[in-house]
């Protein structure tokens, strides 16, 4: 029963998720999106590993959320806008596939192969950036943040199973 709701939960975590995001106002959510991506990215940012995006704009956009983040890098620092006039690069999934990517329950490769993950625009960026996220140690990241990270794809990544052993139980009451 914990199983079929998991699933649930699962399935359905974009449509319980997208009103309250969507009413959450953009400077908050870029406000967030940065402290976080500094934190992730804190190593990667002190040695200077984000200069192959500098002047040039990346796009995250998870699709059943409609939600979509641009971030650049200008002056040695991050930085997040809610639109540009055109993105170098794109990024583009659904918000479970983002989660278990980033909890490195799935692979980035295989899910562009299977058209989950979509990649558009300067396909050297997007390697670039692909790479950045690849070599990001996630030991390093906060006990908490990493915690929460590994328990929620952990929660995604079962939540998409099929039930193993699930077999329909008649119901005694029916007829």
């Amino acid at each position: 029963m914990l199983d079929k709701i998991r699933s649930q939960l699962v399935k359905n975590a974009a449509q319980i998720l997208r009103s309250p995001v969507h009413f959450l106002p953009t400077k908050i959510q870029n406000k967030a999106l940065l402290e976080g991506l500094k934190t992730v990215f804190k190593e990667a940012l002190e040695d200077g590993d984000f200069e192959f995006l500098e002047q040039k704009w990346l796009k995250v956009h998870i699709r059943d959320l409609n939600l979509s983040w641009y971030i650049s890098y200008n002056d040695e620092t991050l930085v997040v806008s809610e639109s540009v006039e055109q993105e170098d690069v794109s990024f583009s999934g659904n918000l479970n596939d983002l989660v278990l990517i980033a909890g490195r329950k799935e692979d980035p490769d295989t899910l562009f192969f299977q058209r989950r993950l979509s990649i558009e625009g300067d396909t050297e960026l997007g390697l670039e950036v692909k790479n950045l996220m690849d070599s990001v140690d996630l030991d390093a990241l906060p006990k908490p943040m990493l915690s929460a990270l590994m328990h929620l794809a952990e929660f995604v990544h079962k939540g998409l199973q099929p039930a193993q052993g699930a077999s329909e139980v008649p119901n005694a009451y029916s007829n």
